[in-house]
Formats: structure tokens, sequence, C-alpha cells
């Protein structure tokens, strides 16, 4: 199928955030944003895996950076908490749902940290009016005292993190709202050295069905095996495929919505 590509700036918090919408050609598609990692950016390999595939059939996929990350305006040192990356991807969801190329129908992708977001962001989203019909997340912390091999040393995108950031911007703990998330996959490496495992069991065992957990064994945070890579873009592919489904999980979707068990 035929896609588009529309370079998008959007401002939050007197941001201006880069991101790119990718979109078929077909008439209102539902929509599926993005949310990378705490050191990634809209070019993160699984940002770019969803580029590819969602448009290809039929749904439309934005991926952008969050403040202080790629483009976008900001200081990854000053401007990255949960909340900010949260406000961020509400602001994205508001603004291309404003510009009418696609339909109302959301799905969300995030992820490690961008899965945290997701998590933090649903409720809002459904406050908001957003009909979510569900979503996929990868390695997520549930539980930020949880999370190993903090990321202190500098690198080529930002500055050395001293332990004071970690505990002034990125202690949280999830636990209760994923009692809200319905029509979520998880992704999660059974040797993940930096978010252990139990998170994802953790966010499974709280959440509604329908949901589907896919432990990778031997699996690293980065999801650095072929097989598991080709499994991800397999499965992520068809959850999608059937959250969005026309006269099936689509009632189910304004089922949640309306506060109904789906």
């Amino acid at each position: 199928m035929k896609s588009f590509l529309k370079k998008i700036d959007f401002q939050v918090g007197g941001f201006t955030l880069k991101g790119e919408l990718q979109f078929p050609e077909i008439k209102d598609p539902p929509l599926v944003v993005g949310s990378h990692g705490l050191e990634g950016s809209k070019l993160s390999a699984k940002q770019m895996v969803l580029s590819r595939l969602l448009p290809s059939k039929g749904i439309a996929f934005f991926r952008f950076d969050h403040r202080g990350c790629g483009q976008s305006q900001g200081n990854f040192l000053t401007d990255t908490s949960l909340e900010k990356r949260t406000q961020d991807y509400l602001g994205a969801v508001r603004h291309i749902l404003d510009l009418n190329l696609t339909s109302q129908k959301l799905g969300l992708f995030g992820s490690s940290m961008g899965g945290a977001t997701c998590i933090n962001a649903w409720e809002s989203l459904g406050a908001l009016g957003v009909e979510i019909c569900g979503g996929v997340i990868c390695s997520a912390p549930v539980q930020s005292r949880t999370i190993k091999n903090i990321p202190f040393q500098a690198d080529g995108n930002r500055p050395a993190l001293p332990l004071s950031f970690f505990k002034k911007n990125l202690l949280f703990n999830l636990l209760d709202k994923t009692k809200a998330l319905h029509h979520l996959l998880i992704f999660h490496g059974d040797a993940d050295e930096v978010v252990p495992v139990s998170n994802a069991h953790d966010i499974y065992t709280r959440m509604q069905s329908p949901k589907k957990k896919i432990i990778h064994r031997g699996g690293d945070h980065q999801m650095t095996s072929k097989d598991h890579q080709a499994e991800f873009a397999r499965e992520m592919l068809a959850w999608f495929l059937s959250v969005f489904k026309p006269n099936n999980k689509n009632q189910q979707c304004r089922d949640h919505k309306e506060g109904k068990d789906g």
C-alpha cells in the first residue's frame, strides 16, 4: 500500500518538537503514536520498523523526538522526566488527531522509558476522549527502583548524568496505572540487563484483558537478537491489525471508552 511522509513540528511546554507522520493512502486510517526510550530518538530501530510496516497495512504511524532529544528543542539534562515526556506524548497525540489526516482511533507504542510514558499517559488520553484501541510496549519499567545499569557516563548524544538527575526526575511507580491498560502486547527479554523482566510480569498481572506477553529467552534490553527482532515485527503488526479490526475490536474500543469491561 502506498504511503506518504509528512514532517511535523508541534509545540509542547514552550518547546518545538520534531516528528514524522507516515500515513497510508486511505481515508481516515487508525493512528499509532510512538515514544522512544530514555536515550533514543524518532530514529530508534523499533520506531523505524513501525514506520515501515504499519502504513503498508493501512495504519498511520507518528514518531517524534521528545524534548532534549534528537532534533527537538530542550536540554536533555534539565528537561527530561517521566512527567515531561508524558506531556510531550499527550501533545503529540492531540496535534496529530487535530490534523484530521487519520481517524480518532489510537494505538500506543513505547520502548523502555517510552513504554513507561505510554502507561503514564493512558488514563489522561482516555480523559481527553481519545479512543484508545490498544498498544504495544517493549522492555518497559513500571517501577523505577528496579532499573539496573543506570547510564551515568556521557555519550555522543548527551552529557554525563549525575545520580541526582535520576533521583529528581526519574523516580516513579506506575503499578496502579497498569489497571487501566487493555488490549496491550508486552515484549521483554528474560536476560534484560537494564529493566528486569519482573516489570513485564507485574504489568501483565494487573492489566485488563485482552492482553498478551511475549518473553524472549535470553533477550537483552536492546532486543539485539535477529530472531527476537523478527518476532517483534511479526507479532507487533498482527496485534495492531487485530485491535483496529473493523466490526470486532473497535466495538471493544468503544466499550472501554464508555467504561465497560472489554
